[in-house]
């Protein structure tokens, strides 16, 4: 131990270090630890997640804190050193550094919170947790269609909200417009089609016009943004195999598939009932006239 102290007594940059790291060590392992109670001692999983981010990002403050405080008030002719080695290593860790900063982005303007649905770096997923570094996401699409769960989950770096555009499905307005084109063969009822589609698309989707109409009442307060219809609409166009019936609606991005398989369905089965009034077209071939052939067997 003499030893030591005399090694040490020699080295005071050696020593100050050290002391330096043994600090931050001690606030480290007391955030693990409160960390580890207040996960024994909360069983309300929403506010247990996030007291323990709390802690989190409080510990990386005192660090700051203490930093600024040990290398400003003790050490004098350490303060090029530290400078240069502080240059070095923001340089190296730029990557890490810019992920901390993130995730305290990402909490105080909250972006995005676990839950959500987002799309960042050209993946989509839903958010189930973010920590100091990595947004971790549970992957949508990919190789499975529409917005199912592919199974995979994806940790991203937080340094992605400075570098790109952010999609949120959920954060304020948790409903999206989506569509599907019906074709209708030329000579069909156009106004029965018409009728049975609308009945339809608004006795199914009646619920979320009227929830997403008052979320979008605070959509136009909060934003400047103009009012927009959010009641099914049809479309029809002239092309030149069938009339094209685009219906466009709202619905709950969780939802999107469902939805849309439901009134696929209930549109099939109610043209099905017309008894040949509405009918469905799809893409054919017309032989208008077959050439006469005149074959002569006599003939040498």
């Amino acid at each position: 131990m003499e030893q030591i102290k005399m090694w040490f007594d020699e080295n005071p940059i050696v020593y100050s270090i050290f002391k330096y790291l043994l600090i931050v060590a001690a606030v480290l392992i007391a955030v693990q630890f409160l960390r580890k109670a207040l996960k024994r001692n909360i069983p309300n999983t929403a506010i247990r997640y996030k007291s323990q981010k709390g802690i989190e990002i409080l510990g990386y403050f005192v660090i700051i804190i203490l930093s600024i405080s040990y290398f400003t008030g003790n050490i004098k002719d350490f303060t090029v050193a530290i400078g240069l080695f502080s240059a070095g290593l923001a340089f190296t860790l730029q990557e890490l550094i810019l992920s901390i900063v993130g995730s305290l982005y990402i909490f105080i303007v909250k972006v995005y919170t676990p839950g959500d649905r987002i799309e960042i770096n050209g993946i989509k997923g839903d958010v189930i947790d973010v920590d100091s570094i990595y947004t971790t996401m549970m992957e949508i699409g990919q190789w499975v269609d529409s917005d199912n769960y592919s199974g995979r989950i994806v940790k991203l770096s937080n340094a992605f909200v400075f570098k790109g555009p952010i999609y949120n499905y959920s954060q304020d307005f948790p409903f999206i417009w989506d569509q599907f084109d019906l074709p209708i063969r030329y000579g069909s009822d156009m106004e029965l089609a018409k009728s049975i589609i609308v009945k339809i698309a608004s006795e199914t989707l009646s619920e979320y016009t009227k929830a997403s109409k008052m979320q979008w009442e605070d959509i136009v307060k909060k934003y400047y943004i103009e009012d927009a219809q959010v009641e099914p609409t049809l479309a029809i166009a002239l092309t030149d195999n069938w009339a094209q019936f685009n219906l466009r609606y709202i619905v709950d991005y969780k939802r999107r598939r469902s939805i849309k398989h439901l009134l696929n369905y209930s549109i099939f089965k109610a043209i099905e009932q017309t008894n040949g009034k509405v009918v469905l077209a799809s893409s054919t071939l017309e032989i208008i006239k077959i050439p006469q052939l005149k074959v002569d067997v006599n003939k040498e």
